[in-house]
């Protein structure tokens, strides 16, 4: 399965996934798994959509938020990220519930 297809798929469920979990499933390095990631969240600035890439989540985060880097992209991209549970909380909402 293909990176945006798995993000679609965990978006429309309401679910969330780790890092590791999503490298392993795809037979990516991390690396491989973040580049694309970045890659991906440029795409979706550039149309106006919600980011994908905020259905992951640090393994070891309480409140399930995706890794620092996440949020610097998205800021770097125009974003407003000083509160990073409301800006995922959104995301994922708008990922969810499309249109």
């Amino acid at each position: 399965m293909r990176l945006e297809s798995r993000l679609a798929a965990l978006a429309a469920a309401g679910d969330t996934i780790t890092y590791g979990d999503l490298a392993r499933d795809l037979g990516l390095r991390m690396a491989e798994l973040t580049t694309q990631l970045e890659t991906l969240m440029e795409e979706d600035a550039a149309q106006g959509r919600p980011f994908r890439a905020a259905v992951l989540r640090q393994r070891l985060s309480p409140d399930h938020l995706p890794a620092p880097g996440f949020f610097l992209k998205a800021a770097e991209l125009g974003h407003p990220t000083d509160d990073p549970a409301a800006f995922t909380a959104d995301q994922r909402r708008r990922l969810a519930n499309p249109g």
